[in-house]
Order: C-alpha cells, then structure tokens, then sequence
C-alpha cells in the first residue's frame, strides 16, 4: 500500500507493507508537519518461546495496558499514551519466535515496556542461546524486504565430518578472533556448509551473551542494489552471509561487477568493528574464485568442502552410530551400496537415520 501527504506545500509519497507501517509513517508524518516530537525513543527486543503464538499474543494484547489490535495471525500491534509497539513473528517445528519494534516518547516508558513485555514471557521463554536470521529479498516491483526468524544455537558439529578442517571449534574460534572479515566454503551441495554457518552465528551468539544477528541473502538481484550493503555497514548484523554466492564470486575478468561491493566493505568499517562476511558457493573449481576475495590479509579461509571418501565415511558413522547405539556396519554398507566413489554428508546422515 502506499500514503501520501501534503507537508508544507510538497508532496510525501512513500510505500508501506503493512498496517503498523502505515500507522506509524502518518503519525510520524503528521508530528513532523506541527513541529511536535511524537516517538523520539526506539527499541527492538527479540525472544523465542516454547508456546503457541496465539497464546502469546492473547497474554499481550489483554494484560499490558495497552489498545491491542490483531491485522493478522503474525503480527500485533499494541498502541498507547506515548507508546507503540509492533510485534511479529515466526514459527518453527517446536518454538515460535518474536521480534518487537518499541516507540515511546520517552526512555523510562519504553524501557518500563520492554520489561512488562519480557515478564508476560519468562515462563515459556527460551533461555538457550539463538540467533537471529534476517533474511533479504527483493520484492516484485523492487523493493528490499527482510524477513526474520530466530534459530536456536544447539548445532553440534563432529570433526569427522570436516576432515579438510579437522579441529572445527578451533577452527571457529580462530575465524572469530581472526582480524580477517571473510570466509569462502565451496563444495556441492550436501556437504555440509549451511551446517557449518549455522555454527559459527551460534558460536558469535554465545561469545554475545546468547544473542547475535545475521544478514543472511541468497537473492542475486538483491545483492546487485547498494541497500542491502549500506544495510550492514550501518547496522547491527554480526555477520552478512550469501549463500549460493556462485555468480558473485566469478572473477571480474569475466563480467562479475558486483564483488567490487564486498571487497569494499570487507577492508573498511566492517573490518574495524569485527564483523564477518561469509560465503558458500557450489562452484566446483578453487580458480573459478576472484584472486582479490580470497587473498591473504581479507580473507580468512578458503574451505574445501568436499565429499567423504568411504573409509572417511565409515569413521563418521562408526562415531554417530555409537552416539545412537545403532548398527554402523548395516549404515556402512548403505553408502556403499550407493557406488559412488564419494559420499555427502547429507547421504551420511541419511544413512544413520534410516536406522531408527
């Protein structure tokens, strides 16, 4: 939807996407032409929960204070003397996570209702360390939008499984601490990089008492308009993940005219603050890479991460078989039954969990 206002002789026009947009902007709108401050103060909390949304929702909209209004099953918007509070969220199998955006006009109300809010919450709240996703796209007509979700931490990952790093939390913790801003894993799909991601935010979370937040894209035209870069630069993001990141990673020789941006932002600010930029590609050649991404000084890691050879394999399923107390041989023999002459982790995993 889109509003448009007169101030002062000339014409605002600008797009919202949903009702707490739209409310706010007008309000805000309407504040600016009288010269008056509405909502000076912001503030945004994030939570995940074991309970139903409905649940949370209700408790919220009927034990606040606050004029509660429901547009729709994934959002709430809680308005009042001074305040305004818009409340999202997602769902996964087991837990639903939160994202709330605070206006008050003044700290103390803001502040005082972001611990009403986290009260309501405590008893279902989750207290393990997460992460937060915010994924990037561009819309139809063009637009980047976002869409969050928290993860819970938990990934345990087995160093058999990465034998090219060999010792993967030491392997983290020397990224983490590294003055270097970026990582390159490249390998097929199934072998195990998105695993590999996820435990490195889960281990930013915990260095960030329980909480840390990635820009996450796979979007190729999202990643070809300079927003989403100016996004992270001014943001809060801990790390700007690209996954699939093939056409962008190319050499510029052959036409790729948008890894100028990340080679930019990976020597400035970013680098300063400590801040990481990660990518995972299925190009199957180390010299398919631009020579600048991956040299010495910007670039931490250039992982190769491949598929198992067989006895490798075995190694792997012998350590999750006796975690399980399943049988390793009949798991063994199932890979190998496949003919390949090498094997993902995907496949691996497959394997064991057949044995249920």
């Amino acid at each position: 939807m889109s509003n448009q206002r007169n101030t002062h002789g000339a014409f605002l026009n600008y797009q919202v996407w949903d009702l707490a947009s739209l409310t706010l902007n007008s309000r805000l709108a309407a504040a600016l032409d009288h010269g008056v401050s509405r909502y000076p103060i912001y503030r945004s909390l994030r939570f995940a929960v074991r309970s139903q949304v409905d649940a949370v929702f209700d408790d919220l909209a009927l034990n606040l204070g606050l004029a509660a209004q429901r547009p729709n099953g994934a959002s709430l918007l809680l308005d009042g003397d001074g305040a305004f509070v818009d409340v999202g969220t997602s769902r996964k199998a087991d837990y639903c996570s939160f994202y709330l955006g605070i206006w008050a006009d003044s700290v103390e109300r803001a502040e005082n209702l972001s611990q009403a809010i986290q009260t309501r919450v405590e008893s279902v709240r989750i207290r393990e360390a997460t992460f937060s996703i915010d994924w990037h796209f561009l819309t139809g007509n063009g637009a980047l939008q976002s869409a969050s979700i928290e993860e819970l931490a938990d990934d345990v990952l087995l160093d058999e499984a990465y034998p090219e790093i060999g010792d993967v939390a030491g392997f983290i913790d020397r990224y983490l601490r590294a003055k270097e801003t970026v990582l390159v894993l490249q390998g097929r799909p199934g072998t195990g990089k998105t695993r590999l991601i996820r435990a490195i935010l889960g281990e930013i979370s915990r260095r960030n008492e329980g909480n840390a937040q990635a820009l996450y894209t796979g979007d190729k035209k999202a990643l070809e308009c300079d927003e989403i870069y100016v996004k992270f630069i001014t943001g809060d993001d801990h790390a700007f993940v690209v996954e699939d990141a093939d056409h962008l990673l190319r050499p510029r020789a052959e036409g790729n005219e948008h890894l100028h941006r990340f080679l930019a932002i990976a020597d400035g600010v970013v680098r300063a603050q400590g801040r990481k930029i990660i990518f995972s590609t299925n190009l199957p050649n180390v010299g398919d890479l631009d020579d600048a991404l991956v040299r010495p000084g910007r670039c931490f890691a250039h992982v190769d991460v491949r598929e198992l050879r067989l006895d490798e394999a075995a190694v792997l399923i012998r350590r999750l078989t006796g975690e399980r107390g399943l049988d390793a041989d009949a798991a063994i023999a199932a890979v190998a039954g496949s003919g390949n002459r090498s094997h993902s982790l995907a496949a691996i995993y497959q394997a064991v969990d057949r044995l249920k």
